[in-house]
């Protein structure tokens, strides 16, 4: 099968939507996936062996522009896709496959799309409460149970590709060379009720300094300055590393480090798809609806009355479901015995 994925916008959805392309293949071993992509994510997909080929979704996050989306969809008209699976749950978002002729084109009902979808699938909110699991069913026929495991991402990041960008990074040399490595990822683009307070991750960075490890911060240019405010407060236990790396690279700093301490947020995913021990803080998010999908991940979250409440700034202006998860409760969390070696 000829198969092109309309992919989301956020990078840990995009992470997550690995386990849809693993079910795929299983199903047709010599499926080709194209995967229409923001260009932020498109760096992601090449470390998805599932993936064919990325292809740049030119229109931004919210942008409408529907005479230009339908004159995009007719420029892959010839790639001969035989089916489109559309994840997002936006009535643009099932424009392009339309405007591509592909034949059938999968998706849940979202915003009345019928028409521009042929395969409309009602979503069963209860009996899907994971983001992983409502990807993963687009992949199956309609009314099919999904397996009783799913597949779940595994983005490959190698050791040629881990010591290339070390050395780029001077991260080889100096004093810092031998110690284990705690990665931490401070930003979170969604919004502050999401976000760990700085001072804390300075606090958890002095504790993992005088136990003798080396801590990264790793995240996109728009979290330089929250690095920049961690380093400075950490006694000189951080390396600030915020947008020195694209996303790509920044997968290799998590798989190059011995534990990754996230918010809930697309390098989060990103470090458990690569394998790493994760400690996951969740403040106005839930850890039941897009966990971490790995092995060896651990949730911390104070599970207040007032949260989940998936808003973007806390509404009730105290942010208590972070800022009363203590550094000393996250350091107590670690299994030193695991990373200090």
């Amino acid at each position: 099968m000829n198969i092109l994925i309309v992919g989301p916008s956020w990078v840990g959805d995009t992470v997550i939507s690995q386990s849809l392309l693993k079910l795929l293949m299983q199903q047709h071993p010599a499926a080709q996936i194209d995967y229409l992509a923001p260009p932020w994510t498109l760096p992601l997909l090449a470390r998805m062996p599932e993936v064919r080929r990325g292809i740049g979704n030119p229109f931004g996050h919210g942008a409408l522009r529907l005479g230009a989306r339908h004159a995009f969809g007719k420029t892959l008209r010839d790639r001969g896709y035989e089916q489109a699976l559309v994840l997002p749950n936006s009535w643009k978002s099932a424009l392009i496959p339309w405007s591509a002729g592909i034949p059938r084109r999968t998706g849940f009902r979202g915003e009345a799309r019928w028409g521009l979808l042929n395969d409309v699938r009602p979503l069963d909110a209860a009996a899907l409460p994971q983001m992983v699991q409502r990807f993963a069913a687009l992949a199956l026929p309609v009314g099919a149970a999904l397996p009783s495991s799913l597949p779940m991402p595994a983005m490959q990041s190698t050791a040629a590709q881990q010591q290339a960008l070390l050395a780029r990074l001077g991260l080889n040399t100096g004093k810092n060379k031998d110690k284990p490595v705690v990665a931490f990822c401070p930003g979170a683009e969604y919004g502050p009720a999401k976000r760990w307070p700085e001072a804390h991750f300075a606090a958890l960075a002095r504790l993992l300094a005088a136990r003798g490890c080396a801590v990264w911060l790793v995240g996109s240019p728009r979290d330089h300055a929250v690095g920049e405010t961690i380093a400075a407060a950490s006694a000189g236990a951080c390396i600030n590393l915020c947008g020195k790396t694209d996303i790509a690279e920044a997968a290799d700093l998590l798989a190059a480090s011995r534990l990754v301490v996230s918010n809930d947020s697309g390098l989060m995913h990103i470090a458990a798809a690569v394998g790493r021990p994760v400690i996951a803080l969740y403040g106005s998010s839930s850890p039941q609806f897009t966990p971490p999908l790995g092995k060896d991940a651990r949730i911390l979250s104070l599970n207040l009355e007032c949260s989940p409440c998936f808003r973007r700034e806390c509404p009730l202006g105290h942010f208590k479901c972070l800022k009363d998860l203590t550094p000393e409760r996250v350091f107590t969390a670690i299994d030193f015995a695991r990373i200090v070696t």
